[in-house]
């Protein structure tokens, strides 16, 4: 069998997995944080997404990582959990994980409807609310525009009720910035969600403008493009400037670029590192570069 993390995982801990271990709490800085500008509520730039690392089936030992990994975010001063009906079984991995913290009260739920039928989609929006198991969600957003219009309208209907509390869009990988565009102009958004990274700049352009002018708090999904910028700079030396940014690691160094700009409201990179986790919100503490710092981690990045 091919040694990874994970296969040593299921060899030396399988008798143990059932009984979790509480994850020390690290002294650090107070987490940075950010407005929603459709209310005021403030929240830590920093969030935690589920694409792929939560997706784990029914593996008991996996399952049992991941929440560890959502002990150590919460233990951070994290919030924001992101996840989707598109995401296998990260929502059922995430609710088991809330029930064995004991639901932390801490916890901004982010989800998404993803159905190409608007007809469907409360039932969908139901069961996801089950299998996190919370009362509603903080945030529901329509997963890459699938059948927008109608979600948006069950969306806005379900606030007006007091069963949701904000409503968003997302998209990734730089697809159709110009629907995400023109909906941001046209409807009442309080997130929208795309890629951002050193290297994926176009909603430099115009989508982070526009959320700033139209008081639309954003989300950055793929900080990491799925690990290929981690795995880009492996073997690399940190550049002897990374410290005028407070960075030190890789990772650091791109999260602390997204989050300097001051549109960004959260970033949500995924993991299944207790450690990395840990990384991550680290980037939001302590200095975070200016414009010029920001070109040049671009340009070190990009020309890796």
């Amino acid at each position: 069998m091919r040694i990874t993390r994970r296969n040593l995982i299921r060899t030396s801990a399988l008798g143990t997995a059932a009984a979790l271990l509480p994850v020390p709490v690290l002294a650090q800085a107070e987490p940075l944080m950010r407005t929603i500008p459709s209310s005021g509520e403030q929240i830590p730039a920093v969030g935690l997404g589920t694409w792929i690392t939560f997706n784990v089936g029914d593996d008991p030992v996996l399952q049992d990582e991941s929440t560890q990994v959502m002990s150590a975010f919460f233990a951070g001063g994290g919030r924001m959990i992101d996840s989707s009906p598109m995401y296998g079984s990260s929502q059922a991995v995430v609710g088991r994980g809330l029930e064995k913290l004991g639901r932390p009260q801490a916890l901004f739920s982010a989800e998404k409807v993803w159905t190409s039928s608007g007809a469907n989609g409360p039932a969908q929006i139901e069961q996801s609310r089950r299998f996190w198991g919370v009362k509603r969600f903080d945030l529901m957003q329509v997963h890459n525009l699938l059948a927008w219009e109608a979600h948006l309208d069950t969306l806005q209907a379900m606030k007006a009720a007091g069963r949701l509390r904000y409503v968003g869009i997302t998209t990734s990988e730089g697809r159709r910035h110009d629907l995400v565009e023109e909906i941001m102009r046209r409807h009442p958004l309080d997130f929208v969600q795309f890629t951002y990274n050193p290297v994926d700049r176009e909603a430099e352009q115009r989508l982070l403008p526009l959320a700033g002018e139209r008081g639309i708090a954003v989300i950055v999904n793929r900080p990491f493009r799925q690990g290929a910028l981690i795995r880009r700079l492996e073997g690399e030396p940190l550049p002897d400037w990374a410290g005028e940014a407070g960075a030190t690691s890789g990772a650091q160094l791109i999260l602390k670029f997204i989050l300097s700009h001051p549109t960004v409201t959260v970033a949500i990179p995924a993991t299944t590192q207790v450690g990395h986790v840990r990384e991550n919100l680290a980037a939001a503490g302590g200095a975070l570069p200016d414009k010029e710092l920001r070109e040049r981690i671009a340009a070190h990045i990009g020309g890796i």
